[in-house]
């Protein structure tokens, strides 16, 4: 079986919540050995999200005894990677702050994610996903047009903007510790990351020197080419036919040859947009699905959670994938986007419950059993 690219390395996580835990399962995924670390107080929050926990080791630890501290720098000092997640200043209340951890272990990449950044006015400010996504302006163009903005259905900042990004900058300071054999800090804000998702935006801004209208902009329902349809059964169909050689094979299709030449036209643009929408609730989803494939015209239907985790295309991409969880039970659990072909990632173990890998952990320290069950009176654990 071919090993993963990150076989041998060791990941330290004491993120919670979503960006973290995230940024590590990607690590995870493709083979290095995570070990999450989180406080027994946080158990009771019900925010433990077990989806991102696959492929790793999970202990509880209270980083504020001494001997917390002492057994989380026994992990460090031999680890790769750290992740936190907390807000600036926290670490280093805790004494845990990179220039801590970088005595003991220099080689270390020192991961920080959070909402705003370690700097800059907003760097100790409470936020979520919502927040991010509204400061770096990406939310004030997701909705309808004259309406309020719509937060997504998921977690864009979180997910993209601090658990991708986060093992982007990772992997990028291991390639450089290969090179110069130092680690170094990285400073992951959520928020700067959704600032980087506005090339486009900023594009049209600086060719039209116009603000982008929510719900009316390129490439957000201004134009029929680029737009979402109702169906005859109420389902909704995505149109994204930029090219006119697209465009042009539904005008055809759909027998009105003469708005090939009208793509971009503003003074017709409102009615053919109508147009369309009357001709695509003249049929329901799996009809015009069925219809459009041929024509190969950027098309697809808009699907919903349980349409795509049964969905055949995904089911063979290995992004639905079946594993049995801790209790043998069968489920079907989102697999690996990144395809590699020598160094695979792959799905070792089910999602981790919370603190279960402690004692194991402990003991490859060299603790025994009563000095662990000495820490777990001790509030240590």
């Amino acid at each position: 079986m071919k090993k993963g690219a990150l076989e041998g390395l060791t990941v330290i996580d004491i993120s919670r919540l979503l960006p973290g835990p995230y940024c590590s399962m990607i690590l995870a995924d493709h083979g290095a050995r995570v070990i999450s670390i989180e406080d027994k107080r946080y158990q009771s929050d019900g925010l433990f999200v077990p989806t991102v926990n696959r492929n790793k080791s999970h202990m509880t630890l209270n980083l504020k005894t001494d001997q917390g501290k002492k057994i989380f720098f026994q992990l460090v000092e031999k680890a790769d990677v750290l992740i936190e997640g907390f807000r600036p200043g926290v670490v280093n209340r805790l004494g845990i702050q990179y220039e801590a951890v970088n005595k003991i272990n220099p080689k270390i990449i020192y991961c920080s994610i959070t909402g705003f950044g370690q700097t800059g006015q907003f760097r100790d400010k409470a936020g979520h996903d919502v927040n991010y996504l509204s400061l770096s302006g990406v939310l004030d163009v997701i909705g309808e047009p004259d309406r309020p903005p719509v937060i997504p259905g998921i977690q864009i900042a979180d997910i993209a903007g601090g658990g991708m990004n986060a093992a982007i900058g990772i992997l990028l300071a291991l390639f450089a510790r290969e090179r110069s054999g130092i680690g170094q800090y990285i400073d992951i804000s959520m928020t700067d990351t959704m600032v980087s998702f506005l090339p486009i935006t900023q594009y049209l801004y600086n060719l039209l020197g116009q603000l982008p209208v929510r719900g009316d902009s390129f490439l957000s329902h201004h134009y029929a080419f680029y737009n979402t349809y109702e169906t005859a059964d109420h389902r909704y169909i995505a149109i994204g036919a930029l090219e006119n050689r697209f465009w042009a094979v539904l005008c055809n299709h759909l027998g009105k040859p003469e708005y090939i030449s009208l793509q971009y036209d503003e003074n017709r643009r409102v009615e053919i947009i109508e147009t369309l929408r009357k001709i695509f609730r003249s049929k329901t989803l799996a009809e015009w699905d069925d219809e459009l494939t041929p024509l190969d015209m950027c098309h697809s239907p808009i699907m919903n959670f349980s349409e795509v985790i049964n969905h055949s295309h995904f089911k063979e991409r290995e992004m639905i994938v079946p594993i049995k969880d801790n209790d043998g039970n069968n489920q079907d659990i989102i697999g690996i986007s990144a395809k590699l072909s020598e160094t695979p990632g792959r799905i070792r173990t089910p999602p981790v419950k919370f603190g279960e890998s402690t004692n194991e952990i402990l003991s490859e320290l060299g603790y025994s059993l009563d000095d662990i069950h000495r820490f777990h009176e001790d509030s240590v654990l």
